[in-house]
This record gives C-alpha cells, structure tokens and sequence, in this order.
C-alpha cells in the first residue's frame, strides 16, 4: 500500500481517503472539494473523512515535532520488535521510565 495503493487490492472508498490523506501530508489547502466529493460517492461518511484528516494532520504534527527536537530512533527493527512484545505483555503503566 505504502508505495502505490491506487494498484493494491484495497477498496476505492479506502483509496480516495489515503489521496485525502496525501493532499493533508501537503498541506490542509491541498484537499479539494473534489476529492471529498469522490470520497462520499465511494460511500464515505462525513466522519471518514473527518477521521481521515485528522489522523493525517496528527501524524504530520508528531513526525514535525520529533523532528524540530531532533530526536533519534533506533535503526535496528529488532528493538521494536523486542520492545512491542513487552508493551504487548506489560502495557505502558508499568514502565520503568529513566528519571
């Protein structure tokens, strides 16, 4: 999906909502009455797209704000599969947080 939904097996109301979430990636101007328009004609509800909007507005917040503190993040996968089975086992309220 990642590198070219318009060919993968996916419904059209899912694809016209990840070109939603591509014009908000750009910039929330870039949606169009159009492609809204072409969203609820695949049967897209008002709140799909909503949703859809906002969780591509928030997932450009998050990525720009890691990015104006310059964090870092591990390159190694295997840490996130090793840290994803203890969230999986331990949840995130019994961390052991550096202070």
């Amino acid at each position: 999906i990642k590198k070219d939904y318009h060919s993968t097996p996916i419904s059209d109301k899912l694809k016209s909502l990840l070109t939603i979430a591509g014009s908000v990636q750009k910039g929330g101007k870039y949606v169009t009455t159009e492609q809204v328009e072409h969203a609820k004609s695949l049967g897209a509800a008002d709140k799909e797209i909503h949703d859809t909007v906002l969780i591509a507005a928030a997932f450009c917040m998050f990525n720009r704000y890691v990015d104006g503190l310059n964090t870092w993040a591990p390159q190694d996968r295997q840490v996130y599969v090793e840290r994803a089975k203890m969230r999986a086992e331990d949840g995130y309220a019994n961390m052991n947080l550096k202070k």
